[in-house]
């Protein structure tokens, strides 16, 4: 594998800027590891213990190296799945195997939906997706609620609100949204609004990625084989629990990785090992 060549892609609305780590001498398809909102950054681990690959990592649309044309920062599910079509096109590299994780499992999952052709296996791990769960409307009503604390009081108090409800084991209680947030100072968060509106997160994508309803008929009679992941350590929790359901929704069982929501970055040889079990089976 060579070191990672960065190129730009125009796209309506944007220019999403992505890395390529190619292994010309591999006949494996191409894999593409998506994050929203996390940028390619967060891949670096995982997808070196790829080096018999081509890699292609990505700044989703709205974050860090890929501006959208308006300035803002979050982007519906729909909008990023045409994104990572017109990827994938771009490296004329289709079928490819996703591993995407988080927002970007959403994004994968709306992909596969949209475009089946271009995926021969997508991984979605963790995947917020509030529809499949048993507390939908506490865990939409407690995202809004985070949203508008961080429009009204900013960073620190919007994260410790998050940083509550994403630590809940189990299904929220109905009234989580009407209860007071932790002190942000608890998780070392600042305490005063510096005044800024463009967390990644926090801003218009909490709201985007959560109530984004996925096509569960397209995907189950799309081509593509899909594979919840699930951290296990966190399989109790909201991401956890909707890649179960996403799983139980599409006849399927959810594969476990090591770790937690973020496993790929704490313990990437382990969840390099899994990520390739669950790949070529």
């Amino acid at each position: 594998m060579t070191g990672p060549k960065t190129c730009t892609l125009a796209v309506p609305g944007a220019v999403l800027t992505y890395d390529v780590r190619a292994s010309d001498s591999s006949a494996q398809p191409v894999l593409l590891l998506a994050g929203a909102p996390m940028d390619a950054s967060g891949f670096a681990a995982l997808a070196g213990r790829f080096d018999d690959r081509t890699v292609v990592t990505y700044d989703p649309r709205g974050v860090e190296r890929s501006p959208r044309a308006d300035g803002e920062t979050g982007s519906p599910p729909g909008e990023h799945a045409d994104d990572l079509h017109r990827l994938i096109a771009a490296l004329n590299a289709g079928p490819v195997d996703i591993f995407a994780s988080s927002g970007g499992a959403v994004n994968g999952l709306a992909l596969v939906a949209r475009h089946p052709g271009q995926v021969r296996t997508l991984v979605a791990h963790e995947p917020p997706a509030a529809q499949v769960l048993p507390d939908r409307d506490a865990v939409l009503a407690t995202c809004e609620v985070i949203h508008e604390t961080y429009l009204r009081d900013g960073f620190g108090p919007a994260m410790a609100k998050f940083i509550a409800m994403v630590s809940q084991p189990g299904p929220l209680p109905a009234d989580f949204a009407r209860q007071p947030g932790p002190d942000p100072a608890r998780f070392g968060l600042p305490v005063t609004d510096d005044g800024s509106r463009n967390h990644p997160l926090l801003g218009r994508h909490m709201i985007l990625c959560t109530r984004y309803e996925h096509d569960l008929d397209a995907l189950r009679s799309a081509p593509a084989r899909i594979v919840a992941g699930v951290g296990a350590d966190s399989a109790a929790m909201l991401p956890g629990r909707a890649a179960v359901g996403i799983a139980g929704r599409l006849g399927s069982a959810p594969v476990s990785f090591p770790g937690d929501h973020v496993g790929f970055g704490s313990q990437p040889d382990a969840f390099a090992v899994t990520l390739r079990q669950a790949l070529s089976n």
